[in-house]
This record gives C-alpha cells, structure tokens and sequence, in this order.
C-alpha cells in the first residue's frame, strides 16, 4: 500500500453543513483547507440536497424511499425485542455516508432555540443573537417558503384561533426553512445543501481549498504527552492509498455518533466522551383537513384569485385547493410551559406506512411534535475495542432510558398534539397518533458535550477539546442542553464561533509567512 504525505493548514474530518461551515470560515480567513468524507460525492455540486432534482420535488414517498437507501446502521440491534423496549432503544441509529452527510436529504427545518429552555449558557446570550443570524444567512433560512400557499393559511389561521394563550414570540407561525424557489421555475424548491453553504468553494473558486470524496480518516495520532494531535491517517478508498496528513489545527465534523468513534478509536477518550446522550422524542400522527376548513377556501377573499383560476382550469374538480398548492410549513415554537417543538408539515412517510390512495394528498398534514430529554451521563454511545463496523471502526452500541420526568413530558406532548389535530380535522386511517421509535428524527445530540468542566464535557465553549491543543469538533454532539428545536442551525452557529476562534490563534503552518506564500495542499513525501 503506498503512502502519501499531505500538508494544510487545517483538516476537516466531514463534509457536512458543520464541517462545510468551518471550511468556509476558515478558507476566507486565509486558511489552507483539506475536507475528507468517508462517503461518495452524489451530486455535481459536492454536498447537493438531492431533493432538489426535479423527480423528488413533488413526491414525498419517492424520495422517502431514496433516503431510506442513504441511512446506514451505526449499530446491531438487539433481536426479540418487543414494542415497548423498541420505543425506549436506540439501537435504529443511523449514519449518512455521503458528502454533505444528512444535508443531503434534511428537511431543511433551522428554528433558533429557545433561550432558556434550550440554550447553553456557556455562550453569552448576546453572542447567541449575531451568530443566529450569521447562521441564517450561511445557510438561507427564510420563513416564506410556503406562505402563499392556501393549505398553509389555512392551518396558520385554524391553530392560532386554537392556541390564544401562547406567550408572546412563542405562539403560531411560518416554520423557518433552509430553502428558497427558483427564481426561473418558482413552483421548484432549491434545498440547502452542503454546497450551499460553501458557496464559491463548491465550484471551484477558491485556492486553499480541497475536498476529497471517500477518504476515510482512521484515527487520528496524537504526541506523546496527548496535548496535540501529530497526523491523521486517512486512507484513500478510490486509490487504495494511506495519507499522512499534517495539520496545524484537526476538526472532526462527522455526526454525533461518528465523531466520538473517531476520538475513541484514536485513544483521545476525555471522561465525557459519549456520555450524556440525548435523542428527541416524537409523537406523530397525519391528519385530514375537516369540511369546515376546505369549505372556508371558496369563501375566503384572501385565495379568491386561486380559487378561480383552479375552477376555471379543473371545472370537476371538487375541491377549491389548488392542484399545485404548496405544501403547508407551520410551527409552534417551544415555550417554557410547553417544552416541545411542533411542525406542521408534509416530510418524509416512515417507513412502516403504506400511502393511503383513497384520500386526495392535498388534504393530508403531517403533525410532528418533538420532545426533549434530561441529559444524563448513563445515557451514552460506547465503542467496542474487540468488534469493528463496515469500516473498520470500533463498532457502537447504545446505553439509553428515559426517567419518569422525560415520560411525563412525553405524555403531555401527546396530549397536545391531539389537541392540535383536533382543531384541523380527523386522523387518517392508518396514521392515528403514536411515539415514534427513537433515532428516526436523526437528532442525536450530547455525545461530544460543550461546556465549562472537563470532567462533564468534552470541550471547552471554543469547541476544542479539553487537553487537546489544536483539535476541534464540530455537531450536535456538542448540544449539552435538553434540546426539542431541530439542531442544524444551533450547531451552525457554534462552527461558526469555534472557526472564529482557530483564525484568532497562532499557526505555525502560516505564521511569519505571506498571504501569497501559501504552499499547495499536497506536499510529496521525501
């Protein structure tokens, strides 16, 4: 096997929206970047959303089937399991094996959490404010995506009258999305990807920058003493090669199950690492929009213009929706009272439900409410040091309860989520409400933990792990609160404070030396 010797700046172990923010970051802050995934580049575009073809833009279960096909087992399930246990196991978890990770099919669903409730203080609640927004404009947060739509006011309009007593900046609203219409087609969505947020890295633009598709990064080699990491050792699965890589500064960006396997596997294991996991309940159910609502379209002067031109164009049909009306995007956000995160949407059919062809899709929402769960230090990922994965990797298994104060939320989140159905319409068959098993909202958080101890974290607020000089992580295994909000953004923004941070140190790779003097990334060995 032949060896090759590579030197950088900076090496990203992940492609995904947290390893692509730090490449960004620190490409613009005059950083020379290699990015390594383990996974194939599916797309021209490296990290595409893929339901931006337009084969997947119109059908849910079409691509519900392709993103089945990208989700992996990190882990082997236990057999003989009855219901029960399966609702309270994680050994479903799951990985993406693709650049641009679980970018590459999200929902794009980006809520700021909520302060108190969600929210670590190991950041100042000011900082929290400007990196939000800096992270909303990395990754293309909107809130209008589907406002026009009537199936959307509709729903808006049927639970703000539903929920009066929600406090204010908490009450019903436009889900905020990581997406934005074409401008030449606007009836076709363009998701945020990957791609998306390396901007002009994606295509090329910039010097300084290298991605490289199924390169897999075995370990990484820290000094004797264990206060730096040396090299990483990353084999080159499209050549059958292993490359030293030499970095001033390492970040390993790869899922929160993924990362503390690689630190695991590297022999870099700070007490915490793996521990404190937390995963987000899901209640779930589908509904179909009750007469009293669908009537109420025909009447109302806000879609008389839609409505007109949808009979004109389909004088027989019976319903006055568009045919080509978007889908509904609507959200209530957590509340101290109410610590659970509600979308009212349209996503991707789980994979034990079979399509109900006897109801008009138009009239179907989606209710998701998601929970949260106490961080505990016995709930945890562990690693096998005898059994290895696919990969080669120590193999993961999962420690994992919910105490009776999780339970107890679980059940009031279930009540609530009745209550919003009932103010839209009735069950559809087959679809009546239920817990989803855990894993399936691939919200896996807590497992590489932020925060101000050693002993309870994983690493320090800049993201760096504890002890360890010049290595960075990035993900929501860095969230060390219970979190009910979806955690891309969250964990945008602290990439984003953490990339600051490395361009605000000293790099022996680049210090004394000029902007123009920057060598290539790839160094022959001698």
């Amino acid at each position: 096997m032949s060896h090759q010797r590579i030197e950088v700046d900076v090496l990203v172990v992940g492609s995904g929206p947290v390893g692509a923010t730090f490449a960004r970051t620190l490409v613009e802050g005059g950083r020379s970047v290699l990015v390594v995934d383990a996974g194939p580049q599916l797309s021209r575009r490296p990290g595409e959303h893929l339901k931006n073809h337009f084969s997947y833009q119109h059908s849910h279960e079409r691509f519900g089937a392709l993103v089945r096909g990208h989700l992996h087992p990190v882990s082997s399930p236990g057999g003989g399991a009855d219901e029960r246990d399966r609702l309270i196991s994680l050994d479903a978890g799951v990985a993406t094996y693709a650049v641009g990770g679980m970018a590459t099919h999200w929902t794009g669903v980006t809520p700021r959490h909520h302060p108190t409730v969600e929210l670590s203080d190991a950041i100042a609640a000011t900082e929290w404010d400007q990196l939000y927004d800096d992270a909303e404009a990395l990754l293309g947060t909107g809130t209008d995506l589907t406002a026009h739509a009537v199936s959307h006011q509709v729903v808006l309009d049927a639970l703000t009258a539903e929920y009066p007593e929600l406090p204010e900046g908490h009450g019903v609203r436009h889900l905020p999305m990581a997406a934005r219409r074409r401008t030449d087609n606007p009836r076709l969505v363009r998701w945020t990807g990957a791609d998306t947020i390396l901007g002009p890295l994606a295509d090329g633009d910039r010097d300084g920058f290298e991605l490289r598709e199924q390169h897999l990064c075995r370990r990484l080699v820290p000094s004797a003493d264990g206060s730096r990491i040396e090299y990483a050792e990353v084999e080159d699965h499209l050549t059958w090669r292993t490359l030293r890589v030499v970095a001033d500064t390492y970040v390993v960006a790869c899922g929160a199950v993924l990362t503390p396997q690689l630190l695991h596997a590297s022999g870099v294991r700070p007490p915490a690492l793996g521990r404190y996991l937390t995963e987000q309940p899901v209640a779930f159910c589908q509904i179909v929009l009750s007469d009293e609502l669908v009537d109420s379209v025909a009447a109302d002067e806000r879609f008389a213009e839609q409505v007109a031109a949808h009979r004109a164009a389909h004088p027989g049909d019976p319903l006055p929706i568009p045919l080509d009306d978007a889908d509904p995007n609507v959200w209530i956000p957590v509340s101290a009272d109410r610590p659970w995160h509600c979308q009212i949407h349209r996503d991707l059919p789980y994979a034990d439900m079979a399509p109900n062809r006897g109801v008009d899709t138009r009239l179907v929402v989606d209710l998701r409410w998601f929970g949260l769960v106490d961080p505990r230090p016995g709930n945890r990922v562990l690693f096998s040091d005898t059994e290895q994965d696919g990969f080669g990797l120590p193999r993961p298994a999962f420690e994992f309860s919910l105490s009776e104060q999780d339970r107890e939320r679980q059940h009031r989140m279930m009540a609530d989520l009745r209550r919003a159905a009932s103010a839209l319409g009735s069950y559809l068959p087959g679809a009546e409400p239920r817990f989803i098993v855990p894993t399936l909202p691939l919200h896996i958080a807590g497992t590489a933990r932020m925060g101000t101890d050693a002993d309870t974290s994983v690493v320090d607020p800049g993201s760096r792990v504890w002890g360890v000089d010049n290595l960075y992580l990035g993900g929501n295994g860095l969230i060390p609160t219970p979190n009910a909000s979806n955690p891309t953004l969250t964990s945008v923004a602290m990439a984003l404070r953490a990339a600051r941070g490395i361009l605000g140190t000293q790099h022996p790779l680049t210090a004394g030396r000029r902007a123009d003097e920057r060598p290539g990334l790839l160094v022959p060995r001698r």
